[in-house]
């Protein structure tokens, strides 16, 4: 909360210079002279004590220090005199301390990146000062904040992160013919089916899950997109869809969706891995989140015997 005494406000106005770094992250935030920044909040502590003012003539008057006087949060404190501004507007939401407004920027910029200042936690925003402040009048730059601006709304991404934590999508348990165990052996040459046993929403989709914070609402839709399955013997299949569960009718037939054939005799470790896209949307964004699960078996192929008297 701003709290100047009008009379000391000019005074810092024209004694403050302001920086327009290309990284804001980089510098400890500015707020007025003699002020206490809270820079995470987006507020600038100021309390200015005036001077003790005493009765004239006979007159009784109020005496001793002037009392802080409370202004609103959102203010434009680059100004004579001070001019309230929305807290929200096109460009974000106003962080006091900065003077400017924030949006979070998109795409989010690697952890490597400058504005990051080497952390990894956080959000880094587009700060824009409005127009008509002098020489810094419209420029827009780098913020980085730990928290969003007061009034603004949660990291969407996190938000999505939080719906798709709810969903509890795991790898899918792998149907496959030959079946995995002892004493199964299946023939080389003969096909081999690969498939998803009972795929629902968890190991194949599509799950939609909501996360809400502060009254924003973030939804996310889970999908898996294809498995790659891993067969052991350099070979690797992607399969669109969960495939098609082996039964005794079908014989010696392949797969129609998912399969492969086995060369060589010996004992395979096979993995399935389902990738995943999580699309989301919510607070005027949205986005998409990669996925992946892995499950693994072992098969063993061998060589048909002929018996002969």
């Amino acid at each position: 909360m701003l709290r100047p005494a009008p009379s000391a406000l000019a005074i810092a106005v024209a004694l403050l210079g302001w920086a327009a770094p290309e990284y804001a992250a980089a510098l400890p935030v500015t707020c007025l002279p003699g002020t206490s920044p809270d820079p995470w909040s987006g507020e600038c502590i100021i309390v200015v004590t005036g001077p003790g003012g005493g009765g004239g003539g006979g007159g009784g008057g109020a005496g001793g220090d002037a009392k802080p006087v409370s202004l609103p949060t959102c203010t434009l404190a680059l100004t004579s005199p001070t001019k309230v501004v929305p807290c929200s507007s096109s460009d974000g939401w106003w962080v006091q301390s900065q003077q400017c407004y924030a949006k979070v920027l998109q795409p989010k910029p690697p952890f490597s990146d400058p504005a990051w200042g080497g952390r990894t936690t956080g959000q880094v925003y587009v700060c824009t000062r409005p127009v008509g402040i002098g020489p810094v009048s419209g420029i827009a730059f780098w913020l980085w904040l730990a928290k969003p601006p007061n009034g603004a709304p949660p990291d969407p991404q996190v938000l999505a992160r939080q719906a798709v934590a709810r969903m509890n999508l795991r790898a899918i348990n792998i149907g496959i013919v030959p079946e995995s165990g002892a004493g199964n052996v299946g023939i080389i040459g003969m096909p081999t089916w690969m498939w998803a046993q009972n795929p629902g929403a968890t190991t194949w989709g599509p799950q939609t899950q909501s996360a809400t914070a502060g009254g924003f609402t973030v939804t996310a839709t889970a999908k898996a997109q294809r498995t790659v399955w891993t067969m052991g013997d350099g070979a690797k299949i992607t399969c669109t869809g969960p495939g098609t569960a082996y039964a005794d009718s079908y014989g010696k037939q392949s797969s129609p969706t998912c399969g492969h054939t086995y060369t060589r005799q010996g004992t395979y470790t096979v993995r399935a891995t389902t990738y995943w896209v999580v699309t989301w949307v919510g607070i005027g964004l949205t986005g998409t989140i990669p996925l992946d699960f892995t499950d693994t078996t072992t098969i063993t192929m061998g060589e048909a015997q002929v018996l002969s008297s």
